[in-house]
Protein backbone atom coordinates (compact mmCIF):
# COMPACT_ATOMS: atom_id res chain seq x y z
CA UNK A 1 0.00 0.00 0.00
CA UNK A 2 1.05 3.39 -0.68
CA UNK A 3 0.24 7.10 0.45
CA UNK A 4 -1.67 7.59 -2.78
CA UNK A 5 -3.87 4.25 -2.28
CA UNK A 6 -7.73 4.53 -1.34
CA UNK A 7 -10.11 2.12 -0.39
CA UNK A 8 -11.75 1.63 -3.88
CA UNK A 9 -16.10 2.57 -2.36
CA UNK A 10 -13.77 5.93 -1.58
CA UNK A 11 -12.44 6.11 -5.37
CA UNK A 12 -15.75 5.36 -6.89
CA UNK A 13 -17.44 8.12 -4.79
CA UNK A 14 -14.46 10.65 -5.78
CA UNK A 15 -14.80 10.12 -9.17
CA UNK A 16 -18.54 11.35 -9.23
CA UNK A 17 -19.89 7.71 -10.12
CA UNK A 18 -21.75 6.98 -7.31
CA UNK A 19 -21.97 7.34 -3.24
CA UNK A 20 -19.80 5.35 -1.36
CA UNK A 21 -22.36 3.15 0.47
CA UNK A 22 -24.04 2.50 -3.23
CA UNK A 23 -20.34 1.51 -4.79
CA UNK A 24 -20.22 -0.87 -1.88
CA UNK A 25 -23.26 -2.68 -3.58
CA UNK A 26 -21.65 -2.70 -7.01
CA UNK A 27 -18.45 -4.18 -5.89
CA UNK A 28 -20.62 -6.58 -3.70
CA UNK A 29 -22.73 -7.38 -6.48
CA UNK A 30 -19.22 -8.50 -8.59
CA UNK A 31 -19.97 -5.09 -11.09
CA UNK A 32 -16.73 -3.44 -10.36
CA UNK A 33 -13.06 -5.00 -11.46
CA UNK A 34 -9.80 -3.45 -11.26
CA UNK A 35 -7.34 -4.40 -13.66
CA UNK A 36 -9.18 -6.73 -15.39
CA UNK A 37 -10.62 -9.08 -11.99
CA UNK A 38 -13.75 -8.48 -10.13
CA UNK A 39 -12.99 -6.41 -7.21
CA UNK A 40 -13.83 -7.21 -3.36
CA UNK A 41 -15.32 -5.18 -0.37
CA UNK A 42 -12.28 -2.60 0.96
CA UNK A 43 -10.29 -3.13 -1.38
CA UNK A 44 -7.53 -0.77 -1.71
CA UNK A 45 -6.77 0.70 -5.16
CA UNK A 46 -3.72 3.15 -6.28
CA UNK A 47 -2.69 5.50 -8.60
CA UNK A 48 -3.05 4.15 -12.87
CA UNK A 49 -5.11 1.45 -11.31
CA UNK A 50 -7.60 0.37 -14.43
CA UNK A 51 -10.87 0.84 -12.94
CA UNK A 52 -14.70 -0.52 -14.48
CA UNK A 53 -18.20 -0.50 -13.23
CA UNK A 54 -19.48 -2.82 -16.16
CA UNK A 55 -18.12 -1.77 -19.48
CA UNK A 56 -17.24 1.81 -18.41
CA UNK A 57 -14.05 3.35 -17.08
CA UNK A 58 -13.99 5.04 -14.13
CA UNK A 59 -11.53 7.81 -13.63
CA UNK A 60 -9.87 7.35 -17.13
CA UNK A 61 -10.75 11.12 -18.10
CA UNK A 62 -7.97 12.80 -16.06
CA UNK A 63 -8.20 16.08 -13.77
CA UNK A 64 -11.34 16.40 -11.21
CA UNK A 65 -13.76 19.25 -13.05
CA UNK A 66 -14.81 22.08 -11.05
CA UNK A 67 -17.72 24.23 -13.10
CA UNK A 68 -19.67 27.44 -12.47
CA UNK A 69 -22.33 27.69 -14.55
CA UNK A 70 -25.17 30.36 -15.05
CA UNK A 71 -28.28 28.28 -14.88
CA UNK A 72 -30.89 30.05 -17.46
CA UNK A 73 -34.76 29.49 -16.35
CA UNK A 74 -35.80 26.42 -17.57
CA UNK A 75 -33.14 24.17 -16.95
CA UNK A 76 -34.04 21.27 -14.40
CA UNK A 77 -30.82 20.47 -11.65
CA UNK A 78 -30.86 16.94 -12.12
CA UNK A 79 -28.69 14.63 -13.89
CA UNK A 80 -31.69 12.26 -14.64
CA UNK A 81 -31.57 11.64 -18.83
CA UNK A 82 -35.53 11.26 -18.73
CA UNK A 83 -35.83 14.92 -17.89
CA UNK A 84 -35.39 16.73 -21.00
CA UNK A 85 -34.32 19.70 -19.59
CA UNK A 86 -31.95 18.39 -17.88
CA UNK A 87 -28.82 20.63 -16.82
CA UNK A 88 -25.83 17.66 -17.48
CA UNK A 89 -27.29 17.07 -21.12
CA UNK A 90 -27.52 21.21 -21.50
CA UNK A 91 -23.84 21.30 -20.77
CA UNK A 92 -22.81 18.21 -22.33
CA UNK A 93 -19.57 18.31 -21.12
CA UNK A 94 -17.28 15.44 -22.18
CA UNK A 95 -16.44 13.70 -18.64
CA UNK A 96 -19.33 12.80 -16.06
CA UNK A 97 -20.45 15.49 -13.76
CA UNK A 98 -23.39 16.51 -11.93
CA UNK A 99 -24.69 19.28 -9.95
CA UNK A 100 -23.75 20.32 -6.35
CA UNK A 101 -27.33 20.57 -4.66
CA UNK A 102 -29.98 22.27 -6.69
CA UNK A 103 -31.32 25.54 -8.17
CA UNK A 104 -35.47 25.15 -8.70
CA UNK A 105 -36.55 25.50 -12.63
CA UNK A 106 -37.86 28.79 -12.03
CA UNK A 107 -34.65 30.57 -10.96
CA UNK A 108 -31.39 31.16 -12.81
CA UNK A 109 -27.86 31.99 -11.78
CA UNK A 110 -25.03 30.19 -10.23
CA UNK A 111 -25.03 26.37 -9.43
CA UNK A 112 -21.49 24.47 -9.49
CA UNK A 113 -21.16 21.14 -10.87
CA UNK A 114 -18.43 18.53 -10.55
CA UNK A 115 -16.72 15.12 -11.04
CA UNK A 116 -15.48 15.05 -7.61
CA UNK A 117 -18.19 13.27 -5.66
CA UNK A 118 -16.57 13.69 -2.42
CA UNK A 119 -16.82 17.24 -2.17
CA UNK A 120 -20.28 17.23 -2.51
CA UNK A 121 -21.48 16.31 0.66
CA UNK A 122 -18.88 18.37 2.66
CA UNK A 123 -20.27 21.71 0.87
CA UNK A 124 -23.71 20.58 1.01
CA UNK A 125 -23.38 19.54 4.99
CA UNK A 126 -26.38 21.46 6.50
CA UNK A 127 -24.04 22.42 9.44
CA UNK A 128 -21.57 23.75 7.75
CA UNK A 129 -23.67 26.91 7.28
CA UNK A 130 -22.44 27.80 4.04
CA UNK A 131 -23.20 30.65 2.66
CA UNK A 132 -25.37 31.25 -0.45
CA UNK A 133 -26.56 34.77 -1.49
CA UNK A 134 -29.35 35.45 -4.22
CA UNK A 135 -30.93 38.96 -5.89
CA UNK A 136 -34.67 38.63 -5.54
CA UNK A 137 -37.43 40.64 -6.84
CA UNK A 138 -40.80 40.16 -5.47
CA UNK A 139 -44.39 41.20 -6.74
CA UNK A 140 -45.29 44.19 -3.62
CA UNK A 141 -43.17 46.88 -2.05
CA UNK A 142 -40.28 45.33 0.05
CA UNK A 143 -40.86 47.05 3.66
CA UNK A 144 -38.97 47.07 6.93
CA UNK A 145 -41.05 44.53 8.60
CA UNK A 146 -40.74 42.22 5.52
CA UNK A 147 -37.19 42.53 6.07
CA UNK A 148 -37.29 42.26 9.70
CA UNK A 149 -39.39 38.89 9.75
CA UNK A 150 -37.18 37.18 6.97
CA UNK A 151 -33.93 37.94 8.80
CA UNK A 152 -35.04 36.43 12.21
CA UNK A 153 -36.78 33.24 10.37
CA UNK A 154 -39.75 32.43 8.66
CA UNK A 155 -42.12 29.06 9.33
CA UNK A 156 -41.07 26.91 6.58
CA UNK A 157 -41.83 22.92 5.62
CA UNK A 158 -42.75 22.31 9.62
CA UNK A 159 -39.16 24.16 10.87
CA UNK A 160 -38.45 27.84 11.23
CA UNK A 161 -35.87 28.98 8.99
CA UNK A 162 -32.36 29.87 10.30
CA UNK A 163 -31.65 33.49 10.69
CA UNK A 164 -30.00 35.38 7.31
CA UNK A 165 -29.11 38.53 6.36
CA UNK A 166 -31.42 40.84 4.18
CA UNK A 167 -31.68 43.98 2.79
CA UNK A 168 -33.45 46.14 0.35
CA UNK A 169 -32.00 47.03 -2.61
CA UNK A 170 -35.09 48.22 -4.79
CA UNK A 171 -38.72 48.98 -3.97
CA UNK A 172 -39.68 45.80 -4.95
CA UNK A 173 -36.59 43.85 -4.68
CA UNK A 174 -34.08 42.48 -1.50
CA UNK A 175 -30.72 40.67 -1.47
CA UNK A 176 -29.97 37.52 0.63
CA UNK A 177 -27.93 35.48 2.11
CA UNK A 178 -28.41 32.11 3.37
CA UNK A 179 -26.54 29.52 5.58
CA UNK A 180 -29.23 26.34 5.12
CA UNK A 181 -30.95 25.23 1.43
CA UNK A 182 -34.34 23.89 1.81
CA UNK A 183 -36.33 22.88 -0.99
CA UNK A 184 -37.82 26.32 -2.61
CA UNK A 185 -36.69 28.09 0.46
CA UNK A 186 -36.91 32.38 -0.34
CA UNK A 187 -40.07 31.10 -2.41
CA UNK A 188 -41.69 29.93 0.59
CA UNK A 189 -40.49 32.36 2.77
CA UNK A 190 -41.94 34.95 0.91
CA UNK A 191 -45.02 33.36 0.04
CA UNK A 192 -45.90 33.12 4.11
CA UNK A 193 -45.42 36.82 4.20
CA UNK A 194 -47.55 37.22 1.52
CA UNK A 195 -45.37 38.18 -1.34
CA UNK A 196 -44.63 36.19 -4.48
CA UNK A 197 -41.35 35.85 -6.19
CA UNK A 198 -40.84 37.51 -9.94
CA UNK A 199 -37.29 36.71 -10.18
CA UNK A 200 -34.32 35.00 -8.46
CA UNK A 201 -31.04 35.28 -9.25
CA UNK A 202 -28.27 33.08 -7.18
CA UNK A 203 -25.30 35.42 -7.28
CA UNK A 204 -22.81 33.45 -4.98
CA UNK A 205 -22.11 30.03 -3.20
CA UNK A 206 -19.50 30.39 -0.77
CA UNK A 207 -16.52 32.29 -1.80
CA UNK A 208 -17.80 31.46 -5.70
CA UNK A 209 -18.95 34.45 -7.73
CA UNK A 210 -21.74 34.50 -10.61
CA UNK A 211 -19.87 37.87 -12.14
CA UNK A 212 -20.74 38.57 -15.60
CA UNK A 213 -21.76 35.29 -16.74
CA UNK A 214 -24.07 35.28 -19.27
CA UNK A 215 -26.90 32.74 -18.83
CA UNK A 216 -26.24 28.91 -19.92
CA UNK A 217 -22.61 29.72 -19.89
CA UNK A 218 -19.78 27.78 -17.97
CA UNK A 219 -16.08 28.25 -16.35
CA UNK A 220 -14.18 26.32 -14.94
CA UNK A 221 -12.93 27.44 -10.82
CA UNK A 222 -9.87 28.98 -10.73
CA UNK A 223 -6.81 27.71 -8.68
CA UNK A 224 -7.15 30.68 -6.42
CA UNK A 225 -11.08 29.46 -6.04
CA UNK A 226 -10.57 26.02 -5.35
CA UNK A 227 -7.59 26.94 -2.47
CA UNK A 228 -10.73 28.90 -1.00
CA UNK A 229 -13.24 26.28 -1.13
CA UNK A 230 -11.07 23.80 0.20
CA UNK A 231 -9.80 25.52 3.27
CA UNK A 232 -12.87 27.05 3.90
CA UNK A 233 -14.18 23.12 4.09
CA UNK A 234 -11.49 22.24 6.18
CA UNK A 235 -12.17 24.65 8.36
CA UNK A 236 -15.60 23.68 9.31
CA UNK A 237 -14.83 20.11 8.57
CA UNK A 238 -16.42 18.10 11.58
CA UNK A 239 -13.54 15.66 12.08
CA UNK A 240 -10.62 18.26 12.46
CA UNK A 241 -9.86 21.86 12.08
CA UNK A 242 -11.83 24.67 13.70
CA UNK A 243 -15.47 23.96 14.31
CA UNK A 244 -16.85 26.90 14.07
Amino acid sequence: MTFDDKRLNKYLADNGFCSRREADRLIEAGKVTVDGRVAAIGERVGPGARVMVGKQPIGATGDTVYLAFNKPVGLVSTTDPREPDNIVSYINYPTRIYPIGRLDKDSEGLILLTSDGNIVNRILRAEGRHEKEYEVTVDRPVTPDFLDRMSKGVPVLNQVTLPCRVRKTGTNSFNIILVQGLNRQIRRMCEYLGYRVTHLRRIRIMNILLGRMRPGTSRSLTKGELDTLHRTLNETSPRGGNRR
